[in-house]
């Protein structure tokens, strides 16, 4: 599909009659996206710039892309959804991820305990059959950072467990201060909630794949010297 520019309009005012062969080899056809939305006049320009650009990417690039944008749009989507979900079964969203990530043998030996009187932590992994070791999970579905505080107070938690590793989850983000703290401790691992997302795509929690076939040209089989 094409469109006329600004200055394409402007032209056939000017030349109402046939064009020569000169003025014809002075025009240019510049392509713009069919599906597009009429260009104000000042931004006419730079949106047939960048049209061309995307035109100009190869098709794997512009395929890059376009999965890019898809998975921005479902961890936006699943962080939305992870926002009105109780937080009983926010807990149990997190250990299901953890043990699609590989921790604990069987999903039984990841066990949600957040509630009153949790102690701090809302779910445990025992990481060997006897659960001799265990690693305690804090999941907090918050709107606002999370701040040192709480993750002092989750370390103060793992040392009345007399645990050595922990796994704070947040749906939201941390401060620095938080983050820097978690540093200088050994033990405690932050996931917040970007990279949650993240991790439930790639282990299809909560969310469902479909194959993209990209039919590539398989040069072995047109080898004759094989």
């Amino acid at each position: 599909m094409w469109r006329v520019t600004a200055a394409g309009l402007d032209f056939v005012e000017r030349h109402p009659g046939p064009l020569s062969a000169s003025e014809l080899d002075g025009l240019a056809l510049v392509p713009i996206n069919c599906n597009s939305e009429v260009v104000a006049q000042g931004s006419q320009g730079a949106a047939d710039q960048a049209v061309a650009l995307e035109i100009a990417a190869s098709p794997d690039d512009r395929l890059d892309a376009a999965l890019a944008e898809l998975r921005d749009a479902a961890v936006a989507e699943l962080l939305d959804t992870l926002g009105s979900v109780s937080p009983s079964h926010f807990e149990s969203v997190v250990l299901d991820v953890l043990h699609r990530m590989g921790y604990g043998t069987n999903r039984s030996d990841l066990k949600r305990i957040g509630g009153v009187g949790d102690g701090g932590v809302d779910g445990v992994i025992s990481l060997d059959r006897l659960g001799l070791e265990k690693v305690y999970v804090q999941a907090k579905r918050w709107q606002g950072a999370v701040g040192r505080p709480e993750i002092q107070a989750f370390y103060g938690a793992l040392a009345g467990q007399h645990a050595r590793k922990g796994v704070f989850i947040t749906t939201s983000t941390y401060t620095t201060q938080a983050t820097e703290f978690a540093r200088s401790v050994d033990g405690i691992v932050l996931v917040d909630g970007g990279r949650l997302a993240n991790l439930m795509i790639d282990c299809e929690v909560g969310v469902t794949l479909r194959r993209v076939y990209v039919p590539r040209l398989d040069s072995d089989y047109f080898d004759e010297d094989v």
